[in-house]
């Protein structure tokens, strides 16, 4: 089972433990993506995808018969121009021998997964890791399902199984964790306005009104 810490400071996310596998973005799962709003999901995983560049989080991309069901979407393919995704025959990743070989390469425990659908192509891969020793998180809302209930039955089962569910921006902010890590904060706060929604609005009224002199007067 998962050695997945549930509690304390060492269950949260840092860079140096986290490595991301994105999951079958793909014209196909896309078309029939009806638990969320499509260009939600998307705009959530190219946040998430972009995140994890930043803080140099091992990323591995995966296609499921790209030659039919269409190419990664083109947003996440961006963020990692020289990679090619791993094209799958497999339903569940980790049974694809390639996959398993690039996580571990890494060295990393805590495996951070998202794709479509949640139903399958998530919680298959996230079940069988948690059962192989891994600290699995999922980012629920860069995953999506054919349906409401076909997602929230995934994500329950995930949590019977050890799987934690997170959200894109609960990532950032754990990798982030500290203002003071001057690094990577214009990153952060670049990825926030971008793909924030109305975070990022207020990101960028916060950042006009520290502009403005006190006592401006027209």
């Amino acid at each position: 089972m998962s050695t997945q810490k549930k509690a304390g400071l060492g269950a949260l996310l840092t860079p140096e433990e986290s490595v991301l596998v994105l999951i079958d973005h793909q014209p196909f799962q896309v078309a029939n993506l009806h638990s969320h709003e499509p260009t939600m999901v998307i705009n959530n995983t190219v946040g998430l995808a972009k995140a994890a560049k930043l803080f140099d989080v091992p990323t591995i991309l995966t296609t499921v018969l790209e030659e039919r069901g269409g190419l990664l979407v083109q947003g996440i393919q961006d963020v990692f121009p020289e990679q090619k995704p791993i094209n799958r025959t497999f339903i569940n990743t980790w049974q694809d021998e390639r996959v398993v070989d690039a996580v571990r390469a890494t060295g990393r425990k805590k495996l951070i997964i998202a794709g479509l659908w949640t139903e399958i192509c998530v919680a298959m891969p996230a079940i069988q890791a948690a059962g192989e020793g891994f600290e699995v998180v999922v980012v629920t809302d860069a995953s999506g399902g054919v349906s409401k209930e076909a997602h929230d039955m995934a994500v329950q089962r995930m949590i019977q199984a050890g799987v934690t569910p997170i959200t894109w921006m609960a990532v950032l902010g754990e990798w982030q964790r500290d203002w003071a890590r001057e690094k990577t904060v214009p990153g952060a706060a670049e990825i926030q306005a971008q793909h924030g929604g109305a975070s990022g609005v207020a990101f960028a009224w916060e950042t006009q009104l520290l502009a403005t002199p006190a006592g401006n007067e027209a």
